[in-house]
């Protein structure tokens, strides 16, 4: 994760089309491949204006994390907020209206999925019965009777900061001119802040003003740093984690990038002190010796804690990299030194604890910090012979990139603003040249990108036809850059 996530600006640096200019496609195919392209999604793979991770090409089966019916939208990356990204910045890079529209549509239905909590959760209902199970802000408001129907904001997996991202960056383009757009932009933002803890943490999900965050009986400190339990359990205790400070799947680094970038969208300051505050809580949040990393998540003592039955209290060998990044962002848009001040340290012990084969464990035992796994019974184990296979108890390292990138970070004139999206044009090039020709080319009847995968409501027949969101946006994205490339290249 990087703050920066300005639009997909995919530069290809190749040397510039000399011979054979005259076989690379024209920018009218490539227009036209997109709009079939964009035609077809809309219609054939949509679910009210809302998206899921993939649909079979039949049209029979769909999921996101779950199989899923015709009536349901998935939040997380790759589902709606990541195609409505992509709608965006290809209509950046091409002005194609009917690129600005499709995102219109899908930020439409994520209004209709916003929660009168501020965020959204998993997934969009738009079927009557299922809808009215859950608190979308159209259908009720928030002084209304509520406490029975489903409310929980969750910043889990980049699904709440995806969809509020995405909604700023369409009222940016928008000039702020769709008072219902801005109104629910804004919304979500002032509802985040909202629910941020005074030590400058997040919890993973929440249910509305951060009062009721605290219910918990959680005594929340400004100023308490992470320390050691004088002991842990070493058993499960299934006992509820959303409302701990949570750093797992990059939950911190997500919204400090939201709030930095949403700070001069609006120019509202809270949203920069909200982004100063998370920053201040991963300096909390670092361990002391002998371990001075970072755990998945902690409790109100500010000791790692248990989340799910595989996420023990432990130092964290990939979550722990990826603050490490969010750090050197955060010191780029501040020029507070104390954010880089103490990262060498940290390089350091990882670099300590790396493996035989140089990657990193994804847990560390407090203090002894040898690598703790889980058998496929969930217990919990020192041998890595009988790991689940649904979760990465190893993770590569990035900690040379990361060293090396601490070097650029010291070596750059700070702060660094924010940069308006889609300003860069991309280069034409040969390989961007070559990639458009095999999108074009291999835009299969019906229209659409299709790949073999298995979908889970159709695992007893293998692998099948399937149209996936995350192809598509990626793919929609690289022929708007040949088109604009071809474009200014006149």
């Amino acid at each position: 994760m990087q703050f920066f996530r300005l639009g997909l600006l995919l530069v290809v640096v190749c040397s510039t089309m000399a011979d054979g200019a005259e076989d690379r496609p024209g920018g009218d195919a490539a227009r036209a491949a997109m709009r079939r392209a964009v035609d077809f999604f809309r219609t054939r793979c949509s679910a009210h204006g809302g998206y899921v991770y993939r649909v079979s090409s039949d049209g029979r089966y769909r999921e996101g994390e779950e199989a899923v019916g015709p009536d349901t939208a998935w939040i997380e990356p790759p589902g709606t907020p990541a195609v409505g990204r992509a709608y965006l910045d290809a209509w950046r890079l091409t002005r194609d209206e009917f690129l600005l529209q499709a995102a219109r549509e899908t930020a439409q239905a994520l209004l209709q999925g916003q929660l009168t909590s501020g965020g959204w959760s998993n997934e969009i209902e738009f079927a009557p019965e299922e809808r009215a199970k859950h608190a979308y802000r159209v259908d009720h408001h928030p002084g209304n009777d509520v406490g029975r129907l489903r409310r929980s904001t969750t910043f889990d997996d980049d699904k709440s900061q995806s969809a509020a991202r995405f909604l700023m960056e369409l009222d940016e383009a928008l000039k702020f001119q769709d008072a219902e757009l801005h109104e629910a932009s804004r919304f979500a933002l002032d509802a985040f802040v909202e629910a941020q803890y005074p030590n400058g943490a997040w919890p993973q999900q929440f249910v509305g003003q951060h009062q009721s965050n605290a219910s918990t009986s959680q005594v929340v400190s400004a100023a308490q740093a992470a320390n050691y339990p004088a002991e842990w359990p070493r058993e499960f205790p299934a006992v509820k984690y959303s409302m701990l400070y949570t750093l797992n799947d990059g939950l911190m680094s997500d919204m400090l990038a939201l709030m930095f970038d949403a700070a001069d969208v609006y120019q509202e300051d809270r949203y920069r002190q909200a982004a100063i505050r998370g920053a201040d809580f991963l300096l909390l949040a670092q361990m002391p010796d002998p371990q001075p990393g970072w755990a998945q998540q902690y409790n109100e003592s500010m000791h790692p804690a248990w989340a799910r039955k595989f996420e023990p209290p432990a130092l964290s060998g990939s979550e722990s990299q990826g603050v490490m990044r969010t750090l050197m962002e955060a010191y780029l848009r501040t020029g507070d030194p104390r954010y880089i001040a103490t990262l060498p340290k940290a390089i350091d012990y990882y670099r300590k604890s790396l493996l035989d084969d140089g990657q990193l464990a994804r847990f560390y035992e407090l203090r002894t910090n040898r690598p703790l796994y889980f058998t496929r019974e969930y217990r919990l184990t020192y041998d890595d012979s009988d790991l689940p296979t649904h979760y990465a108890f190893v993770v590569g390292s990035g900690l040379d990139a990361i060293a090396r990138q601490l070097d650029e970070v010291r070596a750059a004139s700070v702060p660094v603003a924010r940069t308006e999206p889609g300003r860069r044009p991309p280069h034409l090039s040969s390989k961007l040249a070559e990639t458009a020709t095999t999108l074009i080319e291999t835009l299969d009847e019906p229209r659409a990108w299709v790949e073999r995968a298995r979908m889970k409501a159709a695992s007893q027949s293998g692998e099948i036809d399937v149209i996936d969101s995350k192809t598509f946006a990626r793919n929609l994205v690289r022929l708007a850059e040949y088109v604009a490339a071809v474009e200014n290249s006149r």
